[in-house]
This record gives structure tokens, sequence and C-alpha cells, in this order.
């Protein structure tokens, strides 16, 4: 194991704030893993895996040890005439693995191209979008266990998959992971129920949508709404759409008629977090090297600054307004050291 000391983190997440790590180092082989947290325990030092640094913001230098997940490859371990299951690297690149998938011909990612992150990265948090989620396609995640100090293969069941989350995100110090299994469709039953993948496909005149129309489509959307983070730093969605009863739903379209909602089960509602936060002001706002953009509520930009705590400020203030005004509490999707 290669050692690096007081290293800046800021080339390995999407924000660039300039936080340093005790140590830092790279994963390429599963060994390697077994030998990071012997050692971590062994000098009593938290161990913090980092993929693409597309979901995370740090506040303060990260006293510890610091890895990044580099194990690569996409490994066809079973077919079918009707699907195929692949064993993916997670260090292996997010979208180029989808348009791998595309290219070859197998459904299920399409709806999920363009998230900018790593393979390792999509069961974590359970990744969506315009009306997928990856939980649909993995049959299993290899994990080390630091806690049994064992390898294992999670199944998808024990994944513990939700909205925005999964057991690797409530248990985030546990389990390493190492490669996901994808099962994915030769003949797929394409997702178009979207309405902006819908209008792209009306526009283009696309009646009878292709795989590779899906993600192209999907793709002008993200390009149209969000801001490419190496021109503009950010990390994508900053907050999660609130889940409420159905009873506080109801209580607050009564209070604010335009409110956006979709039901998610007979007793409860996701609530557009992108809404209350335009309908408090932050639409478009700068403070200082922070701003919300102004294409999206949900994504906080950066304009060039020092430190995580300026985005992580800025965040709470968004939050406080949305307690003050919908009695709300927004969650932060991003992952916050």
């Amino acid at each position: 194991m290669i050692l690096e000391q007081n290293i800046s983190l800021k080339p390995y997440h999407f924000f660039s704030s300039d936080e340093k790590s005790n140590f830092f180092t790279t994963i390429h082989q599963l060994d390697q893993v077994e030998n990071i947290v012997n050692w971590c325990k062994a000098n009593t030092l938290p161990l913090l895996i980092l993929g693409a640094g597309s979901n995370l913001l740090f506040t303060k230098n990260y006293i510890g040890l610091v890895a990044k997940m580099e194990i690569m490859g996409i490994k066809k371990i079973n077919e079918s005439s009707s699907t195929v299951s692949l064993e993916v690297g997670a260090g292996e690149n997010w979208h180029h693995f989808v348009s791998y998938c595309i290219q070859k011909g197998w459904g299920g990612l399409e709806n999920l191209s363009l998230i900018p992150g790593s393979v390792g990265a999509s069961p974590i948090q359970n990744i969506g979008a315009y009306g997928a989620e990856v939980q649909s396609c993995i049959e299993q995640v290899k994990v080390y266990d630091t806690l049994t100090n064992q390898w294992t293969n999670l199944f998808n069941d024990d994944c513990k998959f939700k909205y925005r989350t999964s057991i690797f995100k409530q248990q985030p110090d546990r389990f390493i992971i190492t490669h996901v299994q994808f099962k994915l469709h030769k003949q797929p039953l394409l997702k178009t129920d979207h309405g902006a993948i819908r209008e792209v496909l009306h526009v283009k005149g696309i009646k009878n949508p292709s795989l590779e129309n899906i993600a192209a489509a999907v793709t002008q959307i993200r390009i149209d709404k969000l801001p490419d983070p190496k021109i503009m730093a950010n990390a994508g969605s900053f907050f999660k759409n609130p889940i409420v009863p159905k009873e506080k739903y109801l209580l607050l379209e009564q209070k604010f008629p335009n409110i956006i909602a979709h039901p998610i089960s007979d007793t409860s509602y996701k609530i557009s977090a992108a809404w209350l936060i335009e309908a408090c002001g932050w639409k478009g706002l700068r403070k200082g090297n922070v701003g919300c953009y102004e294409k999206h509520a949900l994504v906080i930009v950066s304009y060039g600054i020092k430190t995580g705590m300026e985005v992580y400020d800025f965040s709470e203030a968004i939050i406080s307004d949305i307690q003050t005004k919908f009695n709300l509490i927004l969650e932060r999707e991003v992952a916050i050291y």
C-alpha cells in the first residue's frame, strides 16, 4: 500500500474546495482493500472510500485515510436469450458504462445516462432519474464488510433499496463496494412516461424510440438543465424531494395551491424540493462564492469557493427558509464530510 500524506482533495471531488486528507491512497485490486482496512484499524483512523467525488462536500480537512476506488473492468458472467448479467468494477465511470450497455443493445440503464459518478457509487444512494432507479437492474453487490472482516455478496433485497438510499448509506462506514452485478435486458421495456422525455421525443418526431433515442433524450435534458461541473463546480441535485404523509400534503395544498407533488402510494406524497426552493426565492440567487443555479433550483453551484463550509452554510440557509415557510425539513442528497 502506497500512502501519501497531507494531500489536497481539490482534484478529487466536484466542488473542488481545497480541504486536505492526512493520508491518501488508491485501490486497484481486492487485496489492497483488506490491507487498507487493517491499517486504519491499527492506527485508529477513519477510512473514506472515494469514487468520482460527484456527490460529496468536504467542509474540513479529513483526519484519516481517503482511498480512491479504481477497480476497473466489465465482465459478462451470464447470458440468456433475453438477458445478460455483468460484473462491473466499482471504479468504472458510470456514464461510460451506461453508454457501453446501450451500444451492445442491453437495456435498463438508459434513463440514467449522463449521471456523474462511478459504478460503485450507484447503489449507495440508489441513483435515479426520469422514472428509473438503478435498483431495478442490480442483482448483487460485492463488498468487504469492515465489521466482520469478510468478503460477501449482498443480493438486491439485502441492499434495502429505497428512494435515494440503501444499506450502504444507512451504514456508511461498514461496507466497501468493489463490484456491482447488473442484469440487463435484450428486449427492454422502455420508460418514456416522464414528461421531459416525451417532450423531447415529440419534438424530434420519434414515435417508436430505441435505447439510443432514450439515452440521447436524457442526455439532452441533463445538458439543458444542469451545469457542467467542469465549468461550474457543483454536485448535481443537492437536496432530496421530501416525502410526507398524504394528510400533511393536503394541508400544504390548501395553503399553497400551486405546490408540485406526486403520490407515491395511497398514503404518501413526494414534494418537489425544487418548487419549494424556488417558492422561497432562492433560484438564481447568489451569495458570495455560492449560488442556486438559475436553471435548476436543486443545484448549488460554486463561483470559486475556497472551503466547502461556504456551500454548507448556503445550504443551511435554504433549509432554514423551507422549514420556516412550509414546516418541512429538506435533507441533503450530498454527503457531508
